[in-house]
């Protein structure tokens, strides 16, 4: 059975650094940073939980790329470049294809936006990933929850909910057949953060959030702290391909409320409407307008004839939801 070092330096430990910027990687008490002259680092963390964030026996290299993807999805959000990440991974058992599939998972994602491991920590206990990234962006041009402005137009890229209708058809909810379910399950399993859509929103875009837990719970944390209020087009919202074949109502609640979409939503100002498309075509992901923001408080949902949608919608919350 492997130490835990032998671990460390078998499955992830390279010998060939993405950036100059990372003075020191793995091996030593801490690693060194040396982010870019005028750049603020910007950082966040993410777990996830065997049972709670994703199946048990769920396949290590997606998985690998996927405790990645979201918190690349975070540094997108703020329009921040990666730097680098660290992992703390706590396993029930060490196995050699396991471990070998969810590093080559994990550091391909890595080797794509030159963000390099520079450490972490390992344990045995039950299946829990945990992972802080690092990145960098301009003093001053982070996308910020808090900065929506009265009249902003509500943008969101690529589609939502085909991660929602997977996750319903592993758990029985409704009735998919199984090429539906495959389709639908790539959105679930290795979703693709908005990297480089967050970089080219630099200067267009006044507040932003990437979608996890659900578009309908993640934009009111927008509206929050920036105390406004916002009216949303519930039936212009971008579906996903596979969801698009459901009925209505089961698109419209997936696409508010379903989560795992690790889209970006975003607010800018109507008069960089072509400058917003300029940059999602740049960064090959379509982006659709969905709403604006206003001052009254509260998120007011409206279907395509502008009728108010009296339903009860609720996004996911860690310790609420099932």
């Amino acid at each position: 059975m492997l130490s835990e070092f032998d671990l460390i330096a078998t499955y992830f430990t390279r010998s060939i650094r993405c950036s100059e910027r990372i003075a020191l990687g793995v091996g030593d008490d801490c690693a060194l940073l040396s982010p870019s002259p005028g750049m603020q680092l910007a950082i966040s963390t993410d777990m996830l939980v065997e049972g709670r964030h994703f199946f048990p026996g769920a396949n290590p290299y997606t998985l690998g790329h996927k405790c990645l993807a979201v918190n690349l999805s975070d540094l997108a959000a703020m329009g921040a470049k990666p730097l680098a990440f660290t992992l703390a991974l706590a396993l029930p058992v060490t196995e050699h294809d396991w471990l070998q599939a969810f590093s080559q998972g994990m550091l391909a994602l890595a080797d794509e936006h030159e963000c390099e491991l520079i450490g972490g920590d390992t344990t045995k206990g039950p299946l829990n990933i945990c992972i802080t990234v690092f990145g960098e962006v301009p003093l001053g041009a982070a996308l910020r929850r808090d900065a929506a402005k009265e009249g902003d137009d509500i943008w969101v890229s690529g589609t939502l909910g085909d991660a929602r209708l997977a996750l319903a058809g592993y758990r029985k909810e409704c009735r998919i057949d199984e090429a539906t379910l495959h389709a639908a399950s790539k959105r679930l399993h290795a979703p693709t953060p908005r990297v480089a859509l967050g970089l080219a929103l630099r200067g267009i875009a006044h507040a932003a959030i990437d979608i996890s837990d659900g578009l309908f719970g993640d934009l009111r944390h927008i509206l929050e702290r920036s105390r406004l209020g916002a009216r949303l087009d519930v039936d212009a919202l971008p579906v996903g391909a596979m969801l698009a074949h459901q009925p209505q109502s089961m698109q419209r609640n997936f696409a508010l409320t379903g989560g795992d979409d690790y889209e970006l939503c975003f607010t800018a100002a109507p008069e960089q409407r072509e400058a917003v498309l300029a940059a999602a075509r740049a960064a090959t992901v379509p982006a659709t307008r969905i709403g604006s923001v206003e001052v009254a408080p509260g998120l007011r949902l409206l279907d395509r004839q502008g009728h108010a949608i009296e339903s009860e919608f609720a996004s996911f919350d860690h310790f609420l939801s099932p």
